[in-house]
């Protein structure tokens, strides 16, 4: 670092882009970094790695980091709902780079100041030193660079330029070390050039297995067993758990709703003094982008348009609950629509087990409505429509087409405000009241607030979660939740392999959790995308396999199918011996086959007609030219094949294309062998992940 320290600092303009451009592996990966950045805070541990602690301000100081890179990105701060996705994904860079950093350690891999001096200083650095010097003709201007590189303002941008460098060319040695061994044979080479270049035509008949009919074969229960007892690692079932679990829904609470009412509120009485007008207004208190629409009755409510009807243009209503959230409107005017609209409530009566009860009950309910009963109150009580007897039976509007015939033929012929006589369907007997008729369009502008879980509730919502929790372990999960008046729940069985718990979620930390305790053991909360919740482990169940008896008939279709392909064998054998060599014989031998042709194709690709048939691939790059195969077992039957074309190995093409190859399957075995490796140290080490006690992930 002391020839390092000789270097001057960058341009101003260059400290932002070291800031800026931080690789999350580079932020966390040396304390003198995070120093830099600025140190304090809390200090707790929020996990560790082999033993060695992750905390909090390291992590807090990456997941900041990755939210700035994504804002540079999208323009704007990522959504509450995302910061789940990209705290896992800090952790697992973390939990990695922490790997990483221990394995440089233990096989004494260093970096000189030289080598980073190099670097820094060559012909070619880094991308994210040299990106601000690189002209409009993405020209690198190494002049300017080298200039800023020794100017004496950023002696501290330097430092953590460097220490980027070097914890970069340590993980690449790091790599290079593992990747050693991982090399492409020419064999490979060689393959990989004929499945690519090598052209194939060939004639063929297929045997196919469906020819023989299901009743053809017989199944034995024996036959089921044996197959069974083949196959039987195909029917293990891994180690599972099952979890009773409360719910702290992350759903908007009635004052969340209230909140956002108050501040739409807010924004209409400053509208009156407000000299920047609506379009502006739009544009600072609106979620939705400023737009002028056109819109139907159907897409709004009754008490949106009863507002719209009073309204004079350029009067402002509201704020309304629309399915956006809530809604202040600009009204602009109206214009008539070729469409007519009708807005009507009923009540639906189905539930007295015959079509004659039914409309006996329905004339009785007509009369009470007749007589000055209230139509909602009574669709409440009596309807059978659970999506309309909730609102008193209200429809909302709607326009010809979107009803049965019946029922719509009744509401368009219908008077506003009439009950009507009871109307039969499909469904069973309506009484409908027309509550309006539109053929208006109105023309709006409109602010739009969603509603959405409030920090505050947020925070609520874990107390409470807490508090269960803590009460849980202390008493009992039930009668806790029971004295709480919680719903509990219970998942079906799961493994640990499962991406998600049923009815929970998402969630690896909690999946780690079922099935690293043991039975009856509750939870501290946990983050989910419906909210926090609360479990207790109800059920473990170790590896086992499926009862034969469980599984034997969903057995019965492959059997079939085996016991298919061991018959039409037999006729494969038999049309081969008759052929005598010659494919074009098998029509006259047996109606039931023909000879087809498949037309070029190369190993890499798909046989026309036939598909992808590995075994048909094979068999078509081994066989002799213009002999007919032996029957191949493919995957629709037995296939007869003769190859009348095969392009022959074209070694001065081999040789151009032998380096390209060479790289292009190089870089696929290290990638898939580093993910691999990657994985499997992560999985061998000893990790510890506390985050739920900070996040309540």
């Amino acid at each position: 670092m002391a020839m390092m320290a000789k270097m001057r600092s960058l341009a101003p303009a260059f400290i932002l882009t070291v800031g800026g451009l931080f690789v999350l592996f580079m932020v966390i990966s040396d304390s003198n970094v995070l120093e830099a950045l600025g140190g304090g805070g809390r200090t707790s541990n929020i996990g560790t790695v082999n033993g060695e602690p992750i905390t909090y301000q390291e992590f807090q100081t990456a997941l900041d980091q990755q939210i700035e890179n994504q804002k540079r990105q999208t323009g704007k701060d990522p959504e509450e709902s995302q910061m789940d996705q990209i705290r896992e994904q800090v952790w697992d860079a973390v939990v990695t780079q922490k790997i990483f950093a221990q394995l440089i350690k233990k096989y004494g891999i260093t970096v000189s100041d030289q080598e980073i001096k190099d670097i820094i200083l060559g012909d070619n650095p880094p991308e994210f030193l040299k990106q601000n010097f690189i002209d409009s003709l993405g020209n690198f201007n190494k002049e300017l660079y080298d200039k800023a590189i020794f100017d004496p303002q950023n002696k501290s941008a330097l430092i953590q330029a460097e220490e980027i460098v070097r914890q970069s060319r340590l993980t690449q040695k790091l790599q290079s070390m593992i990747l050693a061994s991982v090399n492409v044979g020419e064999d490979e080479v060689k393959d990989k050039f004929i499945d690519q270049n090598m052209h194939i035509e060939a004639d063929y008949t297929l045997v196919d297995v469906n020819l023989v009919k299901d009743s053809d074969i017989k199944v034995t229960d024996e036959d089921l067993k044996a197959y069974y007892d083949k196959n039987i690692n195909t029917y293990k079932i891994q180690p599972q758990r099952k979890l009773k679990f409360v719910m702290f829904s992350n759903a908007p609470t009635a004052e969340d709703s209230q909140m956002v009412y108050k501040n739409l509120v807010n924004v209409k009485n400053t509208l009156s003094s407000d000299t920047l007008g609506f379009t502006k207004l739009v544009g600072i208190y609106s979620e939705m982008p400023y737009s002028k629409d056109t819109v139907s009755v159907s897409t709004l409510t009754g008490e949106v348009v009863a507002a719209f009807n009073k309204a004079k243009v350029g009067d402002v209503v509201g704020p309304f609950a629309t399915q956006q959230g809530y809604t202040l409107f600009r009204y602009d005017g109206s214009v008539n629509s070729k469409e007519v609209f009708v807005k009507a409530s009923h009540i639906l009566i189905n539930q007295y087990g015959g079509d004659e009860k039914n409309l006996e009950e329905a004339n009785k309910l007509y009369q009470q409505l007749v007589s000055g009963a209230n139509f909602a109150s009574l669709a409440k009580e009596f309807s059978k429509d659970p999506g309309s007897a909730v609102k008193g039976g209200d429809l909302g509007y709607f326009t010809k087409g979107m009803m049965v015939k019946e029922f719509e033929d009744a509401c368009f012929n219908g008077k506003v405000g009439e009950v009507l006589k009871p109307v039969k369907t499909n469904y069973g007997y309506h009484i409908i009241k027309v509550t309006d008729r539109s053929d208006k369009k109105y023309i709006v502008e409109k602010i739009v607030n969603q509603v959405k879980q409030s920090a505050s509730s947020r925070d609520r919502n874990f107390n409470m979660a807490n508090d269960f929790s803590f009460l849980a372990k202390k008493n009992d999960f039930d009668a806790e939740a029971g004295l709480m008046k919680y719903n509990v729940q219970e998942t079906p069985q799961f493994m640990e392999s499962s991406g998600s718990i049923p009815l929970i979620g998402a969630n690896k930390r909690l999946v780690k959790f079922a099935f690293e305790n043991s039975l009856n053991t509750i939870s501290d909360p946990y983050k989910v995308s419906s909210g926090y919740v609360v479990v207790k482990i109800t059920e473990v169940s170790g590896e086992k396999f499926r009862p034969f008896e469980e599984i034997k008939e969903q057995l019965r279709p492959a059997v079939l199918r085996e016991k298919k392909f061991e018959k039409i064998k037999s006729t494969a054998d038999n049309l081969y011996a008759k052929i005598g060599g010659d494919l074009s014989k098998v029509s006259s031998i047996d109606t039931n086959f023909t000879v087809k042709q498949t037309g070029d194709f190369i190993p890499q690709g798909s046989i026309p007609i036939i598909g992808r048939d590995y075994a048909f691939l094979n068999a078509a790059m081994k066989a002799e030219l213009n002999k007919v195969s032996e029957p191949v077992k493919g995957l629709r039957g037995y296939y007869l094949i003769k190859v009348t074309k095969r392009s022959a190995f074209d070694q001065t093409a081999y040789n151009a294309q032998n380096s390209s190859i060479r790289n292009s399957l190089l870089q696929e075995k290290r990638n898939r062998f580093l993910n691999q490796w990657v994985s499997e140290i992560k999985e061998s080490a000893d990790i510890k992940d506390n985050r739920h006690m900070f996040f309540g992930q």
